[in-house]
């Protein structure tokens, strides 16, 4: 049986959400609606202050995240959340995310099939 042709490109994997520090920011944001803090995303996702902003700021220009910056108990403030669209995105790309695991779970065992009918 021959495979289609780009069968196994995942079109939906997206460049700007597939790097790893980006996808842990996603991740967080995603399970946790009302946003973060800067500093808890930081410690969640185990980067710098410089690491975090530089991929804040790609993911802010990609529209899947807003940073809002204010003020708490008399202190800056900045707290980040996705966007709904961003959201969307994110979703969109973990069901591709699936359909690879689905693939490679297949491949491993080929007498089971987990490929949706």
């Amino acid at each position: 049986m021959t495979e289609p042709s780009g069968r196994f490109s995942y079109e939906g994997l997206d460049r700007v959400i597939h790097e790893k520090a980006r996808l842990g920011l996603l991740t967080s944001l995603a399970t946790h609606p009302e946003g973060l803090v800067f500093a808890d995303l930081k410690h969640l996702c185990g980067l710098t202050d410089g690491n975090l902003s530089r991929h804040l700021g790609v993911l802010q220009e990609a529209g899947l995240v807003e940073i809002r910056k204010g003020y708490a108990r008399n202190r800056p403030q900045t707290v980040c959340c996705l966007t709904p669209s961003g959201r969307r995105r994110f979703l969109d790309y973990l069901a591709v995310l699936e359909q690879v695991v689905r693939d490679a779970a297949s491949a491993a065992e080929p007498g089971l099939s987990t490929r949706p009918t």
